[in-house]
């Protein structure tokens, strides 16, 4: 009787530590945790639907189809204890790096999208997440694999902005090349990038993954119509620059043509300038003096000509 029930307790303690062993654990400074109990989250209170930032994200019919319940996340820490029917998830919360061409099932080099005006370009490029700690019950549960699902939504967000961008519009500004599409795309990569880092701020709500940047770095044309492409590009800047150099010409005649001008209004202002100022001075000597007083004035400026006339008469 001792015997079993020394073998009992020592069974018991054994267990307790087994379990005391296998239940303790804790959560990295870059991890978040997520316990469940029998295969259900420990939840809180609401839905992300009702969440002023999720739901904000999301349109009304969205709403009904990612509407997640919010659940207990375990920050940084520990010693934390869990019991044998409890399952732990813990989940990395650093930034990752996903190629857009990434795909399970797939394996691709660049994926594929058509301009407006036809042409269908070969994309490559990176997008960067991590997962929303204010929606990891989609993050962990709502989809087999997230990160597949929100690089699939960044391709298809990405062909309808292909499909629909016009290098003339307002946004663009003047740096797109008229009836080139590709042209247009190559030039506002940059634009396109803060378009898609946009547009994919709801995968917050849909997939639990934050997005974080898009790096599109190249959008090229196939390979049979890349060379005229080229041509035509190099007719365009050609045309550009002859237009550019007949500006400039254009600008620097009319600006010598205006200084010319100026010039010659300084002159005719410099001759006039003294006979302006002896009809003031005449005016003013009538008035004062009669017109005895300019026969007066006449006779005395005219001496200094008869005199040099005499001397140039007996000169000569």
């Amino acid at each position: 009787m001792t015997t079993l029930f020394f073998g009992l307790l020592c069974g018991v303690v054994l267990a307790a530590l087994l379990t005391l062993l296998i239940g303790v654990y804790s959560i990295g400074p870059t991890q978040r945790g997520v316990i469940t109990t029998f295969g259900r989250a420990q939840r809180l209170v609401g839905m992300t639907g009702d969440d002023p930032e999720l739901g904000g994200l999301l349109g009304e019919e969205e709403k009904t189809r990612y509407n997640y319940p919010l659940v207990r996340v375990i920050t940084p820490g520990g010693p934390y204890f869990k019991w044998p029917w409890q399952t732990l998830y813990k989940v990395d919360m650093t930034i990752q790096t996903a190629d857009i061409t990434w795909d399970p099932q797939l394996r691709q080099e660049f994926i594929e999208a058509v301009t407006k005006d036809n042409l269908t370009v070969q994309i490559s490029g990176q997008i960067r997440w991590k997962p929303c700690e204010r929606n990891m019950y989609a993050y962990l549960f709502g989809a087999a694999h997230p990160s597949a699902h929100v690089v699939g939504y960044f391709i298809s967000t990405l062909r309808d902005r292909v499909a629909t961008f016009d290098g003339s519009s307002p946004e663009v500004g003047a740096e797109g090349v008229e009836g080139v599409s590709i042209n247009d795309l190559r030039r506002n990569l940059s634009l396109i990038n803060r378009h898609m880092e946009e547009a994919c701020r709801k995968t917050s709500a849909r997939y639990g993954i934050e997005f974080d940047a898009a790096l599109i770095t190249n959008i090229d044309p196939p390979s049979d119509v890349d060379e005229a492409l080229a041509s035509i590009n190099t007719t365009q800047n050609q045309v550009a620059a002859a237009v550019s150099q007949s500006k400039a010409d254009a600008e620097t005649k009319l600006k010598m043509a205006e200084q010319a001008v100026q010039i010659s209004l300084n002159r005719a202002e410099a001759e006039a300038a003294p006979l302006l100022e002896l009809a003031k001075t005449l005016s003013a000597m009538r008035r004062e003096g009669g017109d005895q007083a300019l026969e007066s004035y006449l006779r005395n400026a005219s001496l200094p000509l008869r005199e040099r006339a005499s001397e140039t008469i007996l000169k000569l």
